[in-house]
Protein backbone atom coordinates (compact mmCIF):
# COMPACT_ATOMS: atom_id res chain seq x y z
CA UNK A 1 0.00 0.00 0.00
CA UNK A 2 1.59 3.13 -1.14
CA UNK A 3 1.19 6.06 1.76
CA UNK A 4 1.86 9.43 2.57
CA UNK A 5 1.60 12.08 4.42
CA UNK A 6 -2.02 12.57 2.38
CA UNK A 7 -2.66 8.87 2.49
CA UNK A 8 -2.81 5.57 0.18
CA UNK A 9 -3.01 6.03 -3.86
CA UNK A 10 -4.22 2.56 -3.94
CA UNK A 11 -7.29 3.66 -5.07
CA UNK A 12 -6.15 6.55 -7.54
CA UNK A 13 -7.82 4.74 -10.66
CA UNK A 14 -11.16 4.24 -8.94
CA UNK A 15 -10.46 8.11 -8.46
CA UNK A 16 -9.99 8.54 -11.97
CA UNK A 17 -13.25 6.70 -12.87
CA UNK A 18 -15.44 8.37 -10.83
CA UNK A 19 -13.85 12.16 -10.90
CA UNK A 20 -13.45 12.44 -7.38
CA UNK A 21 -10.55 13.43 -5.32
CA UNK A 22 -8.57 10.17 -4.17
CA UNK A 23 -9.18 11.47 -0.52
CA UNK A 24 -12.54 11.54 -0.61
CA UNK A 25 -12.57 7.93 -2.85
CA UNK A 26 -10.37 6.86 0.24
CA UNK A 27 -12.39 7.92 2.84
CA UNK A 28 -15.88 6.54 1.54
CA UNK A 29 -14.43 3.32 0.55
CA UNK A 30 -12.85 2.92 3.89
CA UNK A 31 -15.96 3.70 5.59
CA UNK A 32 -17.50 1.25 3.33
CA UNK A 33 -15.30 -1.38 4.72
CA UNK A 34 -15.97 0.04 8.34
CA UNK A 35 -19.25 -1.08 8.24
CA UNK A 36 -18.57 -4.69 6.90
CA UNK A 37 -16.59 -5.13 9.75
CA UNK A 38 -18.95 -3.55 12.44
CA UNK A 39 -21.15 -6.65 11.36
CA UNK A 40 -18.23 -8.94 11.45
CA UNK A 41 -17.26 -7.38 14.88
CA UNK A 42 -20.69 -8.16 16.34
CA UNK A 43 -21.18 -11.28 15.10
CA UNK A 44 -17.97 -12.85 15.42
CA UNK A 45 -16.20 -10.52 18.37
CA UNK A 46 -19.45 -10.47 20.77
CA UNK A 47 -18.69 -9.45 24.29
CA UNK A 48 -20.55 -12.66 24.75
CA UNK A 49 -17.85 -14.74 22.73
CA UNK A 50 -15.24 -12.47 23.15
CA UNK A 51 -12.83 -10.80 25.94
CA UNK A 52 -12.81 -7.04 26.68
CA UNK A 53 -8.75 -7.40 25.83
CA UNK A 54 -9.16 -8.08 21.99
CA UNK A 55 -12.13 -6.60 21.12
CA UNK A 56 -10.14 -3.41 22.60
CA UNK A 57 -7.03 -4.79 20.32
CA UNK A 58 -9.19 -5.72 16.99
CA UNK A 59 -11.08 -1.70 17.39
CA UNK A 60 -7.69 -0.40 17.96
CA UNK A 61 -5.39 -1.96 14.65
CA UNK A 62 -8.32 -1.62 12.47
CA UNK A 63 -9.02 2.22 13.26
CA UNK A 64 -4.96 3.06 13.38
CA UNK A 65 -5.33 0.63 9.91
CA UNK A 66 -7.65 3.01 8.34
CA UNK A 67 -6.29 5.86 9.29
CA UNK A 68 -3.05 5.43 8.06
CA UNK A 69 -4.74 4.65 4.43
CA UNK A 70 -6.82 7.50 4.30
CA UNK A 71 -4.69 10.03 5.73
CA UNK A 72 -1.44 9.18 6.52
CA UNK A 73 1.20 9.56 9.39
CA UNK A 74 -0.74 12.96 10.25
CA UNK A 75 -3.31 11.44 12.70
CA UNK A 76 -1.25 9.63 15.07
CA UNK A 77 0.82 12.74 16.01
CA UNK A 78 -0.45 14.38 19.07
CA UNK A 79 -3.96 15.19 18.60
CA UNK A 80 -4.64 18.06 21.56
CA UNK A 81 -1.57 20.21 20.62
CA UNK A 82 -1.16 20.29 16.99
CA UNK A 83 -4.43 20.62 15.84
CA UNK A 84 -4.34 24.25 15.47
CA UNK A 85 -1.12 23.72 13.59
CA UNK A 86 -2.84 21.13 11.44
CA UNK A 87 -5.44 23.38 10.39
CA UNK A 88 -3.13 25.88 9.28
CA UNK A 89 -1.38 23.53 7.40
CA UNK A 90 -4.64 22.25 5.57
CA UNK A 91 -5.04 26.23 4.76
CA UNK A 92 -2.37 27.52 3.31
CA UNK A 93 -0.22 24.68 2.21
CA UNK A 94 -2.45 22.40 0.95
CA UNK A 95 -5.58 23.47 -0.09
CA UNK A 96 -6.87 26.79 0.62
CA UNK A 97 -10.83 27.00 0.08
CA UNK A 98 -11.35 23.40 -1.05
CA UNK A 99 -13.12 20.84 0.81
CA UNK A 100 -11.13 17.81 1.70
CA UNK A 101 -11.37 14.41 3.55
CA UNK A 102 -8.03 15.42 5.09
CA UNK A 103 -5.79 14.58 8.27
CA UNK A 104 -7.67 17.34 10.56
CA UNK A 105 -10.86 15.49 10.62
CA UNK A 106 -9.77 12.41 12.26
CA UNK A 107 -7.81 14.77 14.76
CA UNK A 108 -10.96 16.92 15.52
CA UNK A 109 -12.73 14.03 16.35
CA UNK A 110 -9.71 13.09 18.49
CA UNK A 111 -8.97 16.21 20.54
CA UNK A 112 -12.47 16.09 21.53
CA UNK A 113 -12.30 12.52 22.87
CA UNK A 114 -8.75 13.30 24.67
CA UNK A 115 -10.09 16.73 26.17
CA UNK A 116 -13.70 15.08 27.01
CA UNK A 117 -11.67 12.28 29.22
CA UNK A 118 -9.46 14.70 30.84
CA UNK A 119 -12.28 16.43 32.36
CA UNK A 120 -14.15 13.38 33.31
CA UNK A 121 -11.17 11.49 34.92
CA UNK A 122 -10.42 15.24 36.63
CA UNK A 123 -13.91 15.08 37.48
CA UNK A 124 -13.75 11.37 38.80
CA UNK A 125 -10.62 11.29 40.57
CA UNK A 126 -9.72 14.96 41.61
CA UNK A 127 -13.13 16.44 42.57
CA UNK A 128 -15.25 16.02 45.50
CA UNK A 129 -18.98 14.85 44.43
CA UNK A 130 -20.69 17.58 45.96
CA UNK A 131 -18.91 19.89 43.46
CA UNK A 132 -20.07 18.41 40.69
CA UNK A 133 -22.96 18.83 38.67
CA UNK A 134 -25.68 16.07 37.89
CA UNK A 135 -24.08 14.79 34.19
CA UNK A 136 -20.36 15.31 35.44
CA UNK A 137 -21.50 12.88 38.33
CA UNK A 138 -22.68 10.74 35.42
CA UNK A 139 -19.67 10.85 33.18
CA UNK A 140 -16.72 11.00 35.75
CA UNK A 141 -13.97 8.36 35.42
CA UNK A 142 -13.13 6.74 38.89
CA UNK A 143 -9.94 5.11 38.20
CA UNK A 144 -7.28 5.79 35.50
CA UNK A 145 -8.06 4.28 32.17
CA UNK A 146 -5.25 1.35 31.25
CA UNK A 147 -2.97 2.36 27.67
CA UNK A 148 -5.20 -0.14 25.79
CA UNK A 149 -8.52 1.55 26.63
CA UNK A 150 -7.04 4.95 26.23
CA UNK A 151 -5.99 3.68 22.74
CA UNK A 152 -9.03 1.87 21.89
CA UNK A 153 -11.58 4.67 22.96
CA UNK A 154 -9.57 7.37 20.89
CA UNK A 155 -8.69 5.03 17.46
CA UNK A 156 -11.46 2.50 17.33
CA UNK A 157 -12.22 1.51 13.76
CA UNK A 158 -16.05 2.68 13.97
CA UNK A 159 -15.31 6.14 15.13
CA UNK A 160 -11.84 7.18 13.83
CA UNK A 161 -12.89 8.63 10.43
CA UNK A 162 -15.74 10.25 11.14
CA UNK A 163 -16.63 9.94 15.09
CA UNK A 164 -18.99 10.36 16.54
CA UNK A 165 -18.18 11.63 19.88
CA UNK A 166 -18.77 9.18 22.56
CA UNK A 167 -18.53 9.26 26.62
CA UNK A 168 -15.58 7.12 27.53
CA UNK A 169 -17.82 5.39 29.75
CA UNK A 170 -20.37 4.39 27.27
CA UNK A 171 -17.52 3.22 25.11
CA UNK A 172 -16.25 0.77 27.58
CA UNK A 173 -19.38 -0.14 29.14
CA UNK A 174 -20.25 -1.08 24.87
CA UNK A 175 -16.83 -2.91 24.94
CA UNK A 176 -16.85 -4.98 27.88
CA UNK A 177 -20.53 -6.03 27.04
CA UNK A 178 -22.72 -4.46 29.58
CA UNK A 179 -24.68 -2.30 27.27
CA UNK A 180 -27.78 -4.76 27.88
CA UNK A 181 -27.43 -5.31 31.62
CA UNK A 182 -29.14 -3.13 33.76
CA UNK A 183 -29.76 -2.79 37.38
CA UNK A 184 -33.49 -2.83 39.11
CA UNK A 185 -33.75 -1.39 42.39
CA UNK A 186 -35.37 -3.42 45.09
CA UNK A 187 -38.90 -1.93 46.68
CA UNK A 188 -37.33 -1.32 49.64
CA UNK A 189 -34.28 0.63 47.96
CA UNK A 190 -31.62 -0.83 49.11
CA UNK A 191 -30.69 -3.09 47.00
CA UNK A 192 -29.74 -3.56 43.47
CA UNK A 193 -30.17 -7.05 41.40
CA UNK A 194 -28.98 -6.98 37.82
CA UNK A 195 -30.72 -8.74 35.22
CA UNK A 196 -30.02 -9.46 31.03
CA UNK A 197 -32.45 -8.40 28.60
CA UNK A 198 -32.26 -9.40 25.30
CA UNK A 199 -29.29 -8.42 22.77
CA UNK A 200 -31.58 -6.49 20.42
CA UNK A 201 -30.86 -6.28 16.35
CA UNK A 202 -29.45 -2.96 15.02
CA UNK A 203 -30.40 -4.12 11.19
CA UNK A 204 -33.38 -2.23 10.96
CA UNK A 205 -31.85 1.03 12.40
CA UNK A 206 -28.41 0.12 9.81
CA UNK A 207 -30.96 0.02 6.81
CA UNK A 208 -32.98 3.31 7.12
CA UNK A 209 -29.37 4.86 8.22
CA UNK A 210 -28.23 3.85 5.31
CA UNK A 211 -30.81 4.67 2.78
CA UNK A 212 -30.85 8.06 4.46
CA UNK A 213 -27.33 7.84 3.88
CA UNK A 214 -27.92 7.24 0.00
CA UNK A 215 -30.54 10.01 -0.55
CA UNK A 216 -28.41 12.56 1.24
CA UNK A 217 -25.75 11.59 -0.84
CA UNK A 218 -27.81 11.84 -4.33
CA UNK A 219 -29.77 15.26 -3.33
CA UNK A 220 -26.30 16.49 -2.16
CA UNK A 221 -24.30 15.68 -5.53
CA UNK A 222 -27.45 16.76 -7.83
CA UNK A 223 -28.79 20.04 -6.47
CA UNK A 224 -25.37 21.13 -5.54
CA UNK A 225 -24.27 21.62 -8.66
CA UNK A 226 -27.38 22.99 -10.21
CA UNK A 227 -27.41 25.56 -7.30
CA UNK A 228 -24.45 26.27 -6.18
CA UNK A 229 -23.44 27.83 -2.70
CA UNK A 230 -21.19 30.46 -4.86
CA UNK A 231 -23.83 31.41 -7.05
CA UNK A 232 -25.41 33.52 -4.19
CA UNK A 233 -22.42 36.18 -5.03
CA UNK A 234 -22.48 36.07 -8.66
CA UNK A 235 -22.44 39.32 -10.02
CA UNK A 236 -25.34 39.39 -12.60
CA UNK A 237 -27.32 37.49 -9.92
CA UNK A 238 -27.32 40.15 -7.35
CA UNK A 239 -27.92 42.66 -9.74
CA UNK A 240 -30.89 40.96 -11.54
CA UNK A 241 -32.54 38.61 -9.03
CA UNK A 242 -35.30 39.96 -6.97
CA UNK A 243 -35.17 39.51 -2.77
CA UNK A 244 -37.67 36.93 -2.75
CA UNK A 245 -35.76 34.87 -5.44
CA UNK A 246 -32.23 35.37 -3.65
CA UNK A 247 -33.72 34.29 -0.39
CA UNK A 248 -35.24 31.14 -1.78
CA UNK A 249 -32.09 30.60 -3.75
CA UNK A 250 -29.87 30.92 -0.49
CA UNK A 251 -32.14 28.89 1.57
CA UNK A 252 -32.35 25.77 -1.29
CA UNK A 253 -28.38 25.93 -2.02
CA UNK A 254 -27.62 25.69 1.92
CA UNK A 255 -30.01 23.04 2.36
CA UNK A 256 -28.27 20.86 -0.32
CA UNK A 257 -24.55 21.83 0.87
CA UNK A 258 -25.71 20.78 4.57
CA UNK A 259 -26.94 16.99 3.47
CA UNK A 260 -23.16 16.06 2.88
CA UNK A 261 -22.78 16.34 6.76
CA UNK A 262 -26.04 14.10 6.64
CA UNK A 263 -24.48 11.25 4.70
CA UNK A 264 -20.99 11.57 6.33
CA UNK A 265 -22.33 11.38 10.04
CA UNK A 266 -25.51 9.24 9.42
CA UNK A 267 -23.07 6.57 7.80
CA UNK A 268 -20.77 6.95 10.97
CA UNK A 269 -23.73 6.00 13.09
CA UNK A 270 -24.73 3.33 11.00
CA UNK A 271 -21.18 1.76 11.48
CA UNK A 272 -21.05 2.29 15.32
CA UNK A 273 -24.97 0.77 15.73
CA UNK A 274 -23.25 -2.36 12.85
CA UNK A 275 -21.16 -3.20 15.85
CA UNK A 276 -23.77 -3.11 18.32
CA UNK A 277 -22.97 0.64 19.62
CA UNK A 278 -25.41 3.13 20.08
CA UNK A 279 -28.30 1.16 21.49
CA UNK A 280 -29.90 3.19 24.25
CA UNK A 281 -33.25 1.32 25.37
CA UNK A 282 -36.83 1.01 24.37
CA UNK A 283 -39.51 3.56 23.31
CA UNK A 284 -42.66 3.74 24.88
CA UNK A 285 -44.00 1.30 22.17
CA UNK A 286 -40.88 -1.06 23.14
CA UNK A 287 -39.25 -0.71 19.55
CA UNK A 288 -35.59 -0.29 19.95
CA UNK A 289 -33.96 2.81 19.87
CA UNK A 290 -30.21 3.00 18.09
CA UNK A 291 -29.98 7.20 18.66
CA UNK A 292 -27.11 6.88 21.28
CA UNK A 293 -25.13 8.84 19.66
CA UNK A 294 -26.87 10.10 16.97
CA UNK A 295 -24.94 13.30 15.57
CA UNK A 296 -28.49 14.69 14.11
CA UNK A 297 -32.52 14.62 14.06
CA UNK A 298 -32.83 15.48 10.72
CA UNK A 299 -36.44 16.20 10.29
CA UNK A 300 -36.25 18.61 13.18
CA UNK A 301 -33.76 20.09 11.69
CA UNK A 302 -35.50 20.86 8.36
CA UNK A 303 -38.39 22.10 10.42
CA UNK A 304 -36.74 24.19 12.88
CA UNK A 305 -39.13 26.97 13.97
CA UNK A 306 -36.09 28.99 15.83
CA UNK A 307 -32.59 28.61 16.30
CA UNK A 308 -33.22 26.59 19.45
CA UNK A 309 -34.60 23.86 17.67
CA UNK A 310 -31.98 23.91 15.01
CA UNK A 311 -29.00 24.20 17.54
CA UNK A 312 -30.94 20.95 20.03
CA UNK A 313 -30.44 18.61 16.81
CA UNK A 314 -27.51 19.90 14.87
CA UNK A 315 -24.04 18.51 15.67
CA UNK A 316 -25.45 17.06 18.90
CA UNK A 317 -22.37 15.19 20.27
CA UNK A 318 -20.26 18.19 19.51
CA UNK A 319 -23.27 20.47 21.06
CA UNK A 320 -22.68 18.53 24.22
CA UNK A 321 -18.99 18.33 23.96
CA UNK A 322 -19.21 21.90 23.97
CA UNK A 323 -20.97 22.44 27.27
CA UNK A 324 -18.80 19.75 29.28
CA UNK A 325 -16.24 21.23 28.50
CA UNK A 326 -16.45 24.40 28.25
CA UNK A 327 -19.83 26.24 29.19
CA UNK A 328 -20.52 24.68 32.34
CA UNK A 329 -17.29 25.18 33.65
CA UNK A 330 -16.66 28.82 33.02
CA UNK A 331 -17.83 31.21 35.11
CA UNK A 332 -18.09 34.86 32.68
CA UNK A 333 -19.33 34.87 29.43
CA UNK A 334 -19.97 31.18 28.45
CA UNK A 335 -22.35 31.86 25.43
CA UNK A 336 -19.63 33.80 24.05
CA UNK A 337 -16.70 31.72 25.55
CA UNK A 338 -18.80 28.67 23.91
CA UNK A 339 -18.84 30.14 20.35
CA UNK A 340 -14.92 31.08 20.07
CA UNK A 341 -14.17 27.51 21.24
CA UNK A 342 -16.36 25.94 18.46
CA UNK A 343 -14.61 28.56 15.94
CA UNK A 344 -11.04 27.24 17.35
CA UNK A 345 -11.87 23.61 16.93
CA UNK A 346 -13.55 23.74 13.64
CA UNK A 347 -10.66 25.22 11.92
CA UNK A 348 -8.68 28.70 11.18
CA UNK A 349 -10.86 29.61 8.02
CA UNK A 350 -11.70 33.25 8.48
CA UNK A 351 -15.28 31.95 7.39
CA UNK A 352 -15.50 29.95 10.70
CA UNK A 353 -15.16 33.21 12.84
CA UNK A 354 -17.18 34.98 10.30
CA UNK A 355 -20.28 32.08 10.96
CA UNK A 356 -19.87 31.92 14.73
CA UNK A 357 -19.68 35.97 15.61
CA UNK A 358 -22.74 35.94 13.65
CA UNK A 359 -24.16 32.71 15.31
CA UNK A 360 -23.28 34.39 18.62
CA UNK A 361 -25.92 37.63 17.67
CA UNK A 362 -28.50 35.45 16.18
CA UNK A 363 -28.70 33.56 19.07
CA UNK A 364 -29.23 36.39 21.49
CA UNK A 365 -31.32 38.00 19.43
CA UNK A 366 -33.78 34.56 18.60
CA UNK A 367 -34.02 33.76 22.69
CA UNK A 368 -34.93 37.85 23.00
CA UNK A 369 -37.84 37.27 20.72
CA UNK A 370 -38.85 33.79 21.48
CA UNK A 371 -38.56 35.40 24.97
CA UNK A 372 -40.94 38.53 24.79
CA UNK A 373 -43.72 37.76 22.39
CA UNK A 374 -43.67 33.93 21.84
CA UNK A 375 -46.41 33.75 24.93
CA UNK A 376 -48.96 35.89 22.41
CA UNK A 377 -49.54 33.45 19.70
CA UNK A 378 -49.59 30.06 21.60
CA UNK A 379 -53.14 30.10 22.78
CA UNK A 380 -55.00 29.95 19.45
CA UNK A 381 -54.19 26.87 17.34
CA UNK A 382 -54.91 28.85 14.23
CA UNK A 383 -52.71 31.58 15.47
CA UNK A 384 -50.15 29.43 16.56
CA UNK A 385 -49.95 27.84 13.30
CA UNK A 386 -49.44 30.86 11.00
CA UNK A 387 -46.97 31.82 13.85
CA UNK A 388 -44.98 28.38 12.98
CA UNK A 389 -45.30 28.91 9.54
CA UNK A 390 -43.98 32.61 9.95
CA UNK A 391 -41.17 31.44 12.60
CA UNK A 392 -40.09 28.55 10.20
CA UNK A 393 -39.19 30.67 6.71
CA UNK A 394 -37.38 33.20 9.39
CA UNK A 395 -35.28 30.52 11.14
CA UNK A 396 -34.42 28.93 7.54
CA UNK A 397 -33.43 32.13 6.14
CA UNK A 398 -31.98 33.01 9.53
CA UNK A 399 -29.86 30.14 9.52
CA UNK A 400 -28.98 30.48 5.96
CA UNK A 401 -27.50 33.42 6.35
CA UNK A 402 -25.49 32.64 9.12
CA UNK A 403 -24.12 29.87 7.70
CA UNK A 404 -22.66 31.35 4.58
CA UNK A 405 -19.16 32.28 5.37
CA UNK A 406 -19.02 29.00 6.41
CA UNK A 407 -19.33 27.57 3.04
CA UNK A 408 -17.62 30.61 1.36
CA UNK A 409 -14.52 29.97 3.61
CA UNK A 410 -12.91 33.41 2.89
CA UNK A 411 -13.39 37.33 4.13
CA UNK A 412 -14.16 38.59 0.62
CA UNK A 413 -16.99 36.47 -0.88
CA UNK A 414 -18.37 36.28 2.92
CA UNK A 415 -18.69 40.18 2.69
CA UNK A 416 -19.49 40.36 -0.84
CA UNK A 417 -22.71 38.19 0.73
CA UNK A 418 -23.45 40.50 3.65
CA UNK A 419 -22.75 43.40 2.14
CA UNK A 420 -25.22 43.15 -0.82
CA UNK A 421 -27.56 42.17 2.09
CA UNK A 422 -27.12 45.04 3.34
CA UNK A 423 -26.57 43.16 6.84
CA UNK A 424 -29.90 43.11 7.32
CA UNK A 425 -30.00 40.12 10.02
CA UNK A 426 -26.94 41.48 11.61
CA UNK A 427 -28.94 45.04 11.94
CA UNK A 428 -32.27 43.80 12.50
CA UNK A 429 -30.68 41.28 15.71
CA UNK A 430 -28.80 44.60 16.92
CA UNK A 431 -32.27 46.22 17.06
CA UNK A 432 -33.83 43.30 18.53
CA UNK A 433 -31.64 43.23 21.44
CA UNK A 434 -32.06 46.89 22.07
CA UNK A 435 -35.82 46.68 22.25
CA UNK A 436 -36.39 43.27 23.54
CA UNK A 437 -34.91 42.74 27.22
CA UNK A 438 -32.35 39.69 27.90
CA UNK A 439 -31.56 38.93 31.57
CA UNK A 440 -27.37 38.53 31.98
CA UNK A 441 -25.95 35.46 33.47
CA UNK A 442 -24.38 35.96 37.45
CA UNK A 443 -20.65 35.63 36.85
CA UNK A 444 -19.76 32.00 39.16
CA UNK A 445 -23.68 31.07 39.01
CA UNK A 446 -23.40 27.26 38.21
CA UNK A 447 -26.68 27.90 36.45
CA UNK A 448 -26.76 30.13 33.80
CA UNK A 449 -30.16 31.21 32.98
CA UNK A 450 -31.26 33.53 30.39
CA UNK A 451 -28.48 32.91 27.93
CA UNK A 452 -27.62 29.55 28.86
CA UNK A 453 -27.81 27.69 25.45
CA UNK A 454 -30.26 25.10 24.91
CA UNK A 455 -28.51 22.40 24.33
CA UNK A 456 -27.00 22.84 27.62
CA UNK A 457 -30.02 23.96 29.61
CA UNK A 458 -32.15 20.38 27.92
CA UNK A 459 -28.76 18.33 29.21
CA UNK A 460 -29.24 19.55 33.02
CA UNK A 461 -33.03 19.28 32.75
CA UNK A 462 -33.08 15.45 31.53
CA UNK A 463 -29.70 14.80 33.73
CA UNK A 464 -31.97 15.55 37.15
CA UNK A 465 -34.27 12.54 36.09
CA UNK A 466 -34.53 10.23 38.52
CA UNK A 467 -31.41 7.69 38.39
CA UNK A 468 -33.88 4.50 38.18
CA UNK A 469 -36.16 5.38 35.27
CA UNK A 470 -36.48 2.38 33.40
CA UNK A 471 -40.14 0.99 33.20
CA UNK A 472 -39.53 -2.32 34.97
CA UNK A 473 -42.14 -4.33 33.00
CA UNK A 474 -40.57 -3.18 28.95
CA UNK A 475 -37.29 -1.30 30.04
CA UNK A 476 -38.56 1.84 28.45
CA UNK A 477 -36.73 4.89 28.72
CA UNK A 478 -38.41 8.31 29.00
CA UNK A 479 -38.07 10.30 26.01
CA UNK A 480 -35.98 13.07 27.73
CA UNK A 481 -33.55 10.82 29.62
CA UNK A 482 -30.23 12.14 29.77
CA UNK A 483 -28.01 9.97 27.28
CA UNK A 484 -24.89 9.14 29.66
CA UNK A 485 -26.79 9.32 33.07
CA UNK A 486 -27.85 5.73 32.40
CA UNK A 487 -24.31 4.95 34.29
CA UNK A 488 -25.67 5.85 37.39
CA UNK A 489 -27.59 2.41 37.20
CA UNK A 490 -24.93 0.75 36.23
CA UNK A 491 -22.41 -0.23 38.40
CA UNK A 492 -18.56 0.49 37.72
Amino acid sequence: MATSTTGSTLLQPLSNAVRLPVDQVNFVVCQLFALLAAVWFRTYLHSSKTSPFIRHVVATLLGLYLALFCFGWYCFVFALGYLTVCQITRVYIFDYGQYSADFSGPMMIITQKITSLAFEIHDGMFRKNEDLTPSQRCLAVRRMPSLLEYLSYNCNFMGILAGPLCSYKDYITFIEGRSYQLQRSEANGKEDTKYEQKDPSPNIAVTQKLLICGLSLLFHMTITKILPVEYNIDDNFRATASWPVRFFYLYVSLMAARTKYYFAWTLADAINNAAGFGFRGYDKNGVARWDLISNLRIQQIEFSTSFKMFLDNWNIQTALWLKRVCYERVTFSPTIQTFILSAIWHGVYPGYYLTFLTGILMTLAARAVRKNIRHYFVESPAVKLCYDIVTWMATQVAISYTVVPFVLLSVKPSFTFYSSCYFCLHIASILVLLVFPLKRTQKGSKKHESVQPVWSRKLEEESLLQKNNYSTTNNSFSQKEEITCRYQVLKQ
